[in-house]
């Protein structure tokens, strides 16, 4: 077989598991054995690059930067839709249709609305050639390379009932498993969170690298089928043909016949959305015959034949039984709501399921630091108020202190120690959370910085997590994170572990095999290849995070220059402050970390840099401080910040009073925009920054 073959032979292969995967759920090969003959047709592929196919399946893997999106225009507008949040203004709206249509008979499609970003994908003779945003709605962001790595999203429709060029409208979101991994990562990084999933998803299709967009597993359903040509002639039928083609269709979708079986399907789904992998905010509800969505027409904004009903978030009372407290990897302690439903006020709290709120029983809810509990003012026993932020996170939105006649409360004493060492806790000056300083034997944060050192943003060991690292802390094997280059066969294959997950009280198992042992002493192995500012990153000195890492490596280029640097010599590295020195100062004096460090080096990590220093440009910025934001047509992020930094600028993380400039591309966000206009930063476009550059 020639390789022309060969690569068609398993592009086909792989695209027939792939859709019996995620159309139809079954799995008929296992994920190794898939991986392997990804790899195997990506080697060939990149041999005989002029036999890949369009609908390679190494697309889906990503790996392509793109450093400026180009705006296209749409080929139909994607318009959007009124929404309305209560049953009349339907009515009214039925109404409008039956007038419009002068009385003659029509369905509606109920679909459930998607908390996502609308995306627009035009295929040509089958094969998918362009992803775009929505943008304004008359012009959008084509950002194919990140639409390609959505898994559900078919590459090629094989069919021979296919106009030639033809296009479909989904909404993109990140499912609820891939947020919370998002953002437990972002926060072992120390890094803002994402508020929701549609946040998160939008911000991830439009990232410049389409691997890390791959790596974020996002999706999308399909809703909407366009062409020059009457192809179809209901919404329905077109449904039905996206579904047998291959495309994501939700399966949630109905044809009824009236307002009042419209208002039926709104009920059911308040309740049955909550069960869903993703975020959703309402119901689209749409006239089924598209001769009839013509007849009714669009005003300048949206369709006359549509209509979107939104929920509520739903906020429900519940009484806070008690304040529990978590500590972080770095000491942080965060107060958490225990909360019961009001009928569950006199049951012992280990009996207690919890308030019912959107679909799901809620028991907790983080209460963020010392200061959120003084400002609600709350007291145990209290009677306050639950609601879902973005229908995912719960939050005490409030407290009715007019139940305290009622029912006995109790003040809230913040604690003064850990509530896992029993150390003395600590508030710097100007900080909001209290800390624990025992970070040499303090529990869960000898825990949490082994999960931090792993990460794939500091040594990137991907064949251990958090339950391994859980596991080998139990069991002794592993205190710290010098303890993983102690490993090997004989103290790891074997053993096994249950782990309860005590809000969920689901039971997980952990099994250490010879494979699983085989992957976890080969990651550690290949760790000792990271850079050194990954090392230092990977260390978890408080305030020291990926970026200041990467600054402190690249001005004292080992580790031995940097634990004997005075705290003159390390505020005077640009950025660097006296809380971040005051930080290395503190972390290089405990013997624990000193003998830490050391057994790292012995392991053979990389303590010192081999990165080429910076060559300075000139002064012209010197002193001035910029925020990067938005997409540019000529540099990436990365390449505006060094170009700033050789220039003698500096770049901060946000738009406050100290900001001279904020540096403005394409698509940012308007709220940065809107700070920056009202503190009278100045706007510079990315012409602007380089002639400021150019007249130097």
């Amino acid at each position: 077989m020639n390789p022309e073959q060969q690569i068609q032979e398993l592009t086909d292969k792989l695209n027939h598991y792939n859709y019996r995967y995620y159309q139809d759920s079954v799995s008929e090969i296992s994920d190794f054995e898939f991986d392997q003959l990804l790899k195997e047709l990506k080697a060939l592929e990149d041999v005989y690059p002029e036999f890949r196919q369009a609908d390679s399946p190494t697309q889906r893997v990503g790996g392509t930067i793109t450093k400026s999106f180009n705006t296209v225009y749409h080929r139909y507008p994607m318009l959007s839709l009124d929404n309305t949040y209560n049953e009349q203004e339907l009515r009214n709206f039925d109404d409008r249709v039956r007038r419009g249509l002068d009385g003659e008979e029509f369905e509606y499609i109920c679909e459930l609305k998607f908390d996502g970003i609308s995306l627009s994908f035009t295929y040509e003779n089958g094969v998918l050639v362009r992803g775009v945003t929505r943008g304004d709605g008359t012009r959008g962001d084509e950002i194919t390379t990140n639409i390609k790595t959505i898994r559900t999203l078919p590459l090629r429709v094989k069919s021979d009932k296919l106009p030639p060029v033809f296009e479909i409208r989904g909404e993109g979101f990140m499912p609820l498993s891939s947020f919370q991994k998002l953002n437990e990562e972002m926060e072992t990084l120390g890094e803002n969170q994402y508020a929701n999933p549609r946040n998160a998803a939008s911000g991830s299709f439009k990232l410049q690298d389409s691997g890390e967009t791959a790596r974020r597993q996002l999706d999308c359903y399909i809703y909407s089928f366009l062409t020059d040509t009457e192809f179809f002639k209901s919404h329905e039928e077109s449904l039905l043909a996206l579904k047998s083609w291959g495309f994501n269709v939700s399966p949630g979708w109905k044809k009824v016949s009236n307002i009042d079986d419209v208002i039926a399907y709104i009920h059911e789904w308040e309740e049955k959305r909550s069960t869903l992998p993703l975020a959703t905010d309402g119901i689209v509800i749409k006239v089924n015959s598209f001769e009839q969505q013509r007849e009714l027409g669009f005003t300048a904004k949206s369709p006359r034949w549509a209509i979107s009903f939104k929920y509520k978030a739903e906020n429900k009372p519940a009484i806070l039984r008690m304040v529990t407290y978590q500590v972080g990897r770095t000491g942080a302690i965060t107060p958490v709501a225990n909360l019961c439903d009001l009928t569950e006020r006199a049951l012992p709290y280990k009996d207690v399921k919890g308030v019912h709120l959107s679909g799901t029983r809620v028991k907790r809810a983080t209460l963020h630091n010392a200061n959120e509990l003084l400002r609600l003012g709350l007291e145990l026993g209290d009677t306050v108020f639950v609601e879902k932020s973005g229908e995912i996170i719960p939050k005490i939105t409030g407290v009715d202190v007019t139940q305290r006649e009622l029912f006995p409360t109790e003040p809230i004493t913040f604690p003064t120690k850990c509530p896992e060492c029993g150390s003395e806790l600590q508030r710097n000056e100007g900080e909001v959370a209290f800390f624990c300083p025992n970070d040499s034997h303090c529990p869960p944060q000898l825990k949490g910085r082994i999960e931090h050192f792993i990460h794939r943003k500091a040594m990137n060991i991907e064949s251990l997590g958090e339950g391994k690292i859980e596991t080998l802390f139990d069991l002794g094997l592993v205190n710290t994170p010098a303890d993983l280059y102690d490993l090997n066969e004989g103290n790891l294959l074997g053993i096994e572990k249950s782990i309860l997950n005590e809000e969920t009280g689901k039971v997980k198992k952990i099994s250490f095999r010879e494979k699983t042992v085989e992957n976890i002493l080969k990651g550690i192995e290949l760790s000792k290849t990271v850079p050194f500012k990954n090392v230092l990153f990977a260390l978890g000195i408080r305030f020291v995070g990926a970026t200041v890492a990467e600054k402190l490596a690249n001005y004292f280029k080992s580790i031995e220059a940097l634990r004997s640097a005075s705290y003159d010599q390390l505020v005077a590295v640009p950025e660097i402050g006296g809380r971040i020195a005051m930080s290395i100062e503190s972390y290089f004096s405990v013997p624990e970390n000193q003998q830490l460090v050391a057994r790292l080096q012995a392991a053979g990590l990389q303590m010192e840099s081999d990165e080429k220093p910076v060559e300075k440009e000139s002064d012209v910025l010197d002193g001035k401080t910029f925020v990067i934001s938005g997409v540019f047509e000529n540099y990436d992020r990365d390449e505006l910040k060094d170009k700033i930094e050789v220039n003698g600028g500096r770049i901060l993380s946000g738009v406050s009073g100290k900001l001279n400039y904020l540096l403005a591309g394409a698509n940012m966000g308007p709220s940065k925009l809107e700070k920056a206009r009202k503190l009278g930063v100045t706007i510079l476009s990315e012409e602007e920054f380089l002639a400021m550059i150019d007249n130097k």
